[in-house]
């Protein structure tokens, strides 16, 4: 397997920075578009875009695989996330939504234990702990009732993590290209079904924005894909914590959006945690 720390770290940077233009355009649509429609949008446009690349690059005989169960795992927990997400984005502070999904470091561990045996020393149990008391005081959970929609974004999160062991687990033999283009396609079928009980239908500049996510979001998910295939979690997970600044970024420029003293202390603890996990064995 490749070791490319810097341009592992590069293209996590890109694709944190593309994802949250994603969500940003996620969170524009949310308010008139059902969470069912802008996903399938999401996926069958990102499916289309890859079927034009893989055309003109290789053909589809480099699609042959035999991991078609780790593809559809893949598959079914992207898009269980996805839905948890995009529902999230909509509903509370785009940087809240964005941080909570950066919960899946702490996740990561615990379903590695549990699919590929991996050993969770203390070190790392220390790490989890420091993590969800963050997600804790991001939630205000010392304040009352907690929002609701705060759990759907952690529950997304959580199952976000067992897409990402998925990644890791194919890696030897999965090329980047593949692992998407097998993520688009299955995607783009799990998310049809839902939509069965949507309830408003895209029209006019509704389809440019939809095409737009399609685009943005294939690239983030091919760069962040790339990354994780030639560098080491250890080396560049780090650089996923950009995801927070570029959220922040665009949540302040489009809606005002500002930093309350909670988030800011769940912030520091989440990133804290994480990088002082990032740099165990």
């Amino acid at each position: 397997m490749n070791d490319q720390p810097l341009k592992g770290a590069l293209l996590l940077v890109l694709g944190e920075g593309l994802l949250a233009v994603m969500a940003a355009m996620v969170k524009h649509l949310s308010d008139h578009l059902d969470t069912e429609v802008i996903v399938f949008a999401r996926n069958l446009f990102g499916l289309m875009f890859l079927l034009m690349i893989i055309s003109t690059r290789g053909g589809f005989g480099q699609l042959r695989t035999r991991f078609v169960h780790l593809h559809l795992i893949r598959a079914f927990t992207g898009v269980s996330a996805m839905f948890c997400f995009f529902y999230a984005i909509g509903h509370i502070a785009l940087t809240e939504a964005v941080l909570v999904k950066m919960t899946v470091p702490f996740f990561l561990p615990v379903i590695a234990w549990l699919w590929l045996s991996e050993r969770i020393g203390l070190h790392t149990w220390l790490a989890i702990i420091a993590g969800f008391v963050g997600v804790a005081v991001i939630m205000r959970a010392g304040q009352g009732e907690i929002d609701p929609v705060m759990w759907v974004a952690l529950a997304g999160a959580a199952i976000m993590s067992i897409a990402k062991v998925s990644i890791r687990r194919m890696a030897i033999s999965e090329p980047a290209q593949r692992v998407v283009f097998y993520f688009a396609l299955f995607a783009t079928l799990f998310s049809a079904f839902p939509l069965f009980w949507a309830n408003t239908i895209p029209a006019g500049s509704d389809y440019l924005w939809l095409l737009a996510i399609g685009l943005v979001a294939t690239g983030g998910q091919y760069a962040m894909t790339t990354a994780y295939q030639i560098a080491r979690p250890g080396q560049v997970g780090v650089y996923n914590y950009s995801s927070v600044i570029w959220a922040a970024l665009l949540g302040w420029m489009f809606w005002g959006e500002t930093l309350v003293l909670t988030t800011i202390l769940g912030t520091l603890l989440i990133v804290a945690a994480g990088i002082w996990n990032l740099k165990s064995r």
